[in-house]
């Protein structure tokens, strides 16, 4: 396989959405130097410290994150805490594969089984949501190749909105969320991107509305 080892990847973009009380954004990190930005991905942390939701972050991005993240000196010390800070981190932090700090949807759904694991794009389609768009995983390398950033951030930004439609789902299904909830949730994630001018979000849409 041409697949690097984890440890010999490079960061480029780093696509996120935030959920707080009042709002829902999605942004992508990744103008800076590869440690700058991995840096204030940590910043956003340290700020916010949110439950992070990812699928298969646990075995992919987060590894990445950590390794690329020690050769450029990044420091992150709420993201590391398991209990020496705050208490409470003893029992629920970022790094146990069991706690829901950091929820890894594609790991825990297959109930930590690598052969049950789906790939996002295939589950999103299933539930009716847009999935993959532009490329997939493997198709990456070539777009940086050519310079495509653009379209690798637009990739990672639509990859996180799947990802996040869901993380709903699931917390429906955990009773997390009322029937009510799960049904005004969405349309604070469609009225959001309704208002981005980029076609990716337009695409994305289209392909939910139309289902």
């Amino acid at each position: 396989t041409d697949f690097l080892p984890l440890h010999l990847h490079r960061v480029i973009v780093i696509s996120c959405a935030l959920r707080d009380r009042d709002s829902f954004k999605v942004w992508s990190i990744g103008s800076e130097s590869e440690g700058e930005l991995i840096q204030r991905f940590h910043e956003g942390i340290e700020k916010y410290t949110p439950q992070l939701v990812s699928w298969n972050g646990g075995g992919f991005d987060l590894p990445v994150l950590h390794y690329r993240g020690l050769i450029h000196h990044v420091k992150a010390p709420r993201y590391w805490d398991t209990g020496e800070d705050n208490r409470d981190f003893k029992w629920n932090n970022y790094i146990s594969r069991y706690h829901s700090r950091h929820l890894d949807l594609m790991d825990l759904l297959s109930l930590y089984q690598l052969r049950a694991a789906a790939p996002l794009g295939d589950l999103a389609q299933l539930m009716g949501l847009p999935g993959k768009l532009g490329m997939e995983g493997g198709g990456v390398w070539d777009a940086y190749q050519a310079g495509k950033i653009a379209d690798i951030r637009n990739y990672c930004e639509t990859d996180v909105g799947n990802t996040y439609l869901i993380f709903l789902r699931f917390q429906l299904m955990r009773a997390a969320l009322s029937d009510a909830q799960f049904r005004a949730e969405p349309e604070v994630v469609r009225s959001t991107l309704t208002k981005s001018p980029e076609p990716h979000w337009k695409e994305f849409l289209a392909r939910w509305s139309s289902r």
